[in-house]
């Protein structure tokens, strides 16, 4: 059996895409500084696998989670693999629901709803993607706060690959196809092995490539107070990216910039 035959897709993608620490510290101190008091229950929409609910209500006792995601088969490796692995009184503060984000019923208020790894672009018109930040919108506490992630610049409209390298595989993004047209884009995630083997279109995602303008302008039309976008810093030497974001109205026209927006209620 090669590699690529005991791999599973989940565990490489939690390890060369997802980085919920990070995410978790962004969330918290922006929420924080904003607010001036700490966010307690978050819902993550899109959530796959739920490892940023987990992570959530693993870093402090109050904290809630709830979960959504369409799919049953991931919400299932989830429950396996990343609840199992909470205590049981973590374990309890998270809930997970087989719902479609945008007709979900959560029972109270939520301070933070997350859609990250650009999961909203699977929405392709104004029309949709606008009614799902306006069903956000209503979702969250008085005080409540929105946060997605985007990509752009000019070689998010090329039809390229990129590879990346971790221990034990490669991680290769590759821009199937881009329509100017209508924004489409077809997109597919790869993993190559040792071996010599290679799992192939172990994602694949077909969005609309959304703008910030279109996605501030949306925002703003589903009601919310403020939207800022939050760039990566710089380092002054290498030019390279810090990892820190900060809130600007100034971006950097670079060939591939991944950015924060955070929508205020």
């Amino acid at each position: 059996m090669t590699l690529a035959e005991r791999a599973d897709r989940h565990v490489l993608y939690e390890e060369s895409v997802q980085d919920v620490a990070g995410e978790y510290k962004f969330v918290n101190r922006t929420f924080n500084k904003l607010r001036d008091r700490k966010a307690r229950s978050l819902r993550e929409d899109f959530c796959g696998t739920a490892g940023m609910c987990c992570e959530w209500v693993r870093r402090r006792k109050t904290n809630t989670a709830i979960g959504v995601d369409i799919d049953p088969e991931v919400l299932d490796w989830g429950r396996r693999h990343n609840l199992a692995r909470l205590e049981p009184e973590i374990r309890r503060r998270v809930t997970l629901m087989q719902e479609d984000v945008c007709t979900v019923q959560t029972p109270d208020p939520v301070d933070i709803v997350l859609a990250m790894n650009f999961s909203y672009q699977i929405f392709k018109t104004r029309k949709t993607l606008g009614g799902y930040f306006r069903r956000v919108h209503e979702a969250l506490a008085d005080d409540g706060i929105l946060f997605i992630d985007a990509f752009g610049g000019y070689e998010a409209f090329q039809e390229i690959r990129e590879k990346r390298k971790y221990k034990g595989f490669k991680y290769i993004w590759e821009h199937a196809s881009y329509n100017p047209i209508n924004g489409d884009i077809l997109c597919h995630i790869h993993f190559s092995f040792p071996d010599g083997s290679k799992l192939k279109r172990a994602f694949t995602y077909d969005w609309r490539l959304w703008t910030l303008p279109e996605l501030q302008e949306l925002l703003d039309e589903a009601g919310f107070a403020r939207v800022t976008v939050y760039w990566e810093e710089a380092d002054a030497k290498t030019g390279e990216g810090t990892g820190v974001y900060l809130p600007t109205t100034v971006g950097q026209a670079d060939p591939g910039w991944v950015c924060f927006l955070v929508a205020e209620k």
